[in-house]
């Protein structure tokens, strides 16, 4: 594994060369939580975008994992490639990206997952499926030739990372572990035993 001084361009290189692996979902990504008291809670959500700036995802503002957020705004992201046998682990700060954003973002979704968003009370207990459905198809009815915009309980989040492990699985467990951490000056990398 090479070093790279900024762990955002070893990211990219690995991101790239796995959407073009052909694997259905490289935007895949463990996202753990934790609430108030400390208890943890993991999920997977899709990367919508990164940069040096953090990686974002997206999420009804009601949903356990955006309430966790708010109570405790820290959280780890964790990519699973096997087709490279990479590991890529990323902890830090989130923050809630802003309304433009959201709404810019919002625009660029299929029609079908705008109304999901609208329907959806995400994390909410739900009785029947159909319920779910139903509430579907009374929308889609009730908009139908009109744009849909953004709801106002549906946005986005950003985990600004202080800390990125780069995991490349070797034989005998002789795995390369490359651990970046934000300092003053940047990042500080070193190499970690397996």
């Amino acid at each position: 594994m090479k070093n790279e001084p900024n762990p955002f361009s070893l990211f990219a290189k690995l991101y790239a060369q796995m959407e073009k692996s052909g694997i259905e979902e490289p935007a895949a990504v463990t996202l753990a939580t934790a609430n108030a008291d400390g208890q943890p809670s993991a999920r997977i959500v899709l990367l919508k975008g990164y940069s040096e700036d953090g990686f974002v995802f997206y999420t009804n503002l009601e949903s356990r994992k955006a309430k966790e957020l708010r109570a405790n705004p820290h959280a780890a992201l964790c990519f699973y490639w096997e087709p490279i046998h990479y590991q890529v682990r990323v902890q830090g700060h989130v923050d809630q990206v802003s309304d433009e954003e959201a709404d810019a973002y919002f625009a660029t979704r299929p029609r079908g997952s705008q109304i999901g968003a609208w329907i959806s009370k995400q994390s909410s207990r739900l009785k029947h499926h159909s319920e779910l459905e139903e509430r579907f198809h009374s929308f889609e009815k009730e908009y139908e030739g009109r744009q849909i915009s953004r709801p106002s309980f549906w946005s986005g989040f950003r985990l600004i990372p202080g800390r990125m492990e780069f995991w490349r699985r070797g034989q005998n467990r002789l795995h390369e572990r490359t651990l970046y951490v934000r300092d003053s000056d940047g990042w500080d990398v070193c190499l970690l035993y397996p």
